[in-house]
């Protein structure tokens, strides 16, 4: 069905929430409950819930809390973590073709990291974990104030700025995983992007963390919805257009870094999922914060599954599946001519 705009355009009719909505948590909950379940070793339902409910120590306990529950609970962190920092970069950017990579911020993330294991020996997850932190918030900085980010930001120079940077610290983390094999070794699955090889511990850990990523998003949910109809249309509707600004670097810089720091630099995250809902949804900022915080876990789950079980026993890491899976949705979504330059489906 569609309904007849005021200047004589038709313009698709949006679905419901009261429709869409359950249907989206009903695939999360089977993505979750697929990522647990099924592997090199596929379990049965009652091994699934005794390992959850009432563990002994079974082959099949030890498979579930010690590999796929960590694996699952990284899945979802990063995977709603990547998607809302690409709502986010589009919305800061006004470009539907942006993502956090764009600021250079996973590439800070990751350049740090690759520091903390090759040059201080540092392997635990917590303190990787800060070190992500830290290199997304430099980066990030760095690019803010060479492209600027105040009333006369230019956002072109802004993209180029963060496209520089990030070339720059993407060799900088090649040349350094290069240096010593054993850190190579670390570095080449993380630099691949795997939700695997983190404890109970890590998982939780990235989980409350992308939580607290979230409740900012929350907060500055409202001057992200004005600024995506323009700075000069935000203002004069009472926008505070640099406190929406900053606060949407500060998400950013929180979900990337956790999320680069728990399972490497995955792609396509943060570019096809909100590609793909705004083709749904159309321009609604907030619809797409929300919806993209349950379909990046769904995406991220799925291709994580599909990769430990195409060539079984062995695996591919998520960052490669998401690749393969995304390139080519995204070319049908550019080819189908549904999504234009400002967002809003033809």
């Amino acid at each position: 069905m569609t309904a007849l705009a005021t200047d004589g355009r038709r313009r698709l009719r949006r679905p419901s929430d009261a429709i869409v909505l359950p249907l989206v948590l009903l695939l999360l909950v089977t993505a979750i409950t697929v990522s647990i379940a099924v592997g090199p070793r596929t379990l049965s339902v009652d091994e699934l819930i005794t390992a959850l409910t009432a563990p002994t120590g079974t082959e099949a306990d030890l498979i579930v809390r010690d590999v796929r529950l960590p694996r699952t609970f990284i899945g979802i962190a990063a995977g709603a973590a990547l998607a809302v920092a690409g709502v986010i970069m589009q919305t800061l950017t006004r470009n539907p073709l942006a993502e956090p990579g764009l600021l250079g911020v996973n590439a800070g993330a990751s350049f740090a990291v690759a520091i903390a294991i090759v040059v201080l020996g540092i392997g635990d997850f917590a303190s990787t974990m800060w070190f992500a932190f830290l290199g997304a918030a430099l980066a990030s900085a760095l690019v803010a104030v060479i492209g600027g980010v105040g009333r006369r930001a230019s956002i072109g120079r802004l993209a180029l700025t963060g496209v520089a940077i990030g070339a720059v610290l993407s060799a900088g983390t090649s040349a350094l995983s290069l240096i010593d094999p054993h850190a190579y070794q670390a570095m080449r699955l993380w630099g691949a992007g795997a939700l695997g090889g983190r404890s109970l511990e890590a998982a939780t850990l990235t989980l409350v963390i992308v939580a607290v990523g979230l409740i900012v998003v929350v907060l500055i949910a409202p001057g992200l919805g004005l600024l995506a109809l323009g700075e000069d249309t935000a203002r004069a509707l009472g926008g505070r257009v640099g406190i929406a600004r900053l606060g949407g670097f500060l998400a950013i810089v929180i979900l990337c870094g956790a999320a680069t720091a728990a399972a490497g630099p995955i792609a396509f995250v943060g570019l096809l999922v909100p590609h793909a809902l705004r083709a749904v949804f159309g321009p609604d900022t907030r619809r797409l914060l929300v919806y993209s915080a349950l379909a990046g876990p769904i995406l991220l789950l799925f291709a994580d599954v599909l990769g430990a079980v195409v060539i079984a026993p062995r695996s591919i890491p998520v960052g490669v599946m998401t690749a393969f899976l995304g390139a080519p949705v995204l070319v049908a979504l550019v080819l189908s001519r549904r999504v234009q330059a400002d967002g809003a489906p033809s």
